[in-house]
């Protein structure tokens, strides 16, 4: 992947589930990504990420999970898997510190917040390809949480809606190594365009900042 300067105001940073319940010591899900996270020091690679993207003006779309409230799945008919233990646990439930943004990924004047996803995709039933399309964005570099579910699932339907969708190996996580292995070396060359590192990426980014200079 390459950033130009003419396609800076088509890239956006897309960055999927910042909750404490995910990213914070103390989170209901973080003993379960904890190992990984840490083997690829997920929370400096978010870091870089957003601060290099705020520095080169590239827009920031927050794409959050639905957050828990009770009564959440009880009466519906086919709830996932996934679904049914985001119940038994609560997670990210509305009104809770596990359902507040990580404190570091603070939500700044200009960024968009996208209406909750229910299960794995930021696109479904949710208001995120039209606000990237409102604001004239076609490439998507996807962060956050989790690397096998909702940053897959959401870079390819971006990729069926024409996106161009990119996918950054260090600042996301999974359950074991062997999900982040399928999500990057197995299943993301199927539908993304790029898999690059958050160095990489930042390095395009700065390209971008330095060129205003």
């Amino acid at each position: 992947m390459s950033l130009e300067e003419n396609q800076r105001s088509q890239t956006a940073l897309l960055f999927v589930d910042p909750y404490n319940d995910f990213l914070s010591p103390g989170g209901k899900l973080y003993p379960l990504f904890k190992e990984v996270a840490e083997s690829v020091d997920l929370l400096t690679h978010l870091r870089e990420m957003v601060s290099a993207a705020r520095h080169a003006n590239i827009p920031i779309f927050f794409v959050p999970h639905h957050r828990w409230e009770p009564g959440d799945y009880t009466t519906w008919k086919y709830p996932s898997p996934s679904q049914l233990a985001s119940m038994k646990r609560e997670s990210f439930a509305k009104g809770s510190w596990g359902g507040e943004f990580h404190p570091d990924f603070p939500v700044q004047k200009g960024d968009i917040v996208i209406k909750e996803h229910w299960a794995q995709n930021g696109f479904a039933n949710t208001d995120l390809d039209l606000q990237l399309k409102q604001h004239g964005i076609q490439r998507l570099v996807l962060i956050g949480m989790i690397a096998n579910t909702c940053i897959e699932a959401t870079g390819r339907f971006g990729m069926e809606l024409g996106y161009h969708v990119t996918l950054v190996t260090d600042a996301t996580a999974a359950y074991s190594r062997e999900a982040m292995h399928a999500a990057h070396e197995i299943n993301g060359p199927t539908f993304a365009h790029a898999i690059l590192t958050t160095s990489e990426v930042v390095a395009l980014f700065r390209s971008l900042e330095k060129s205003e200079q």
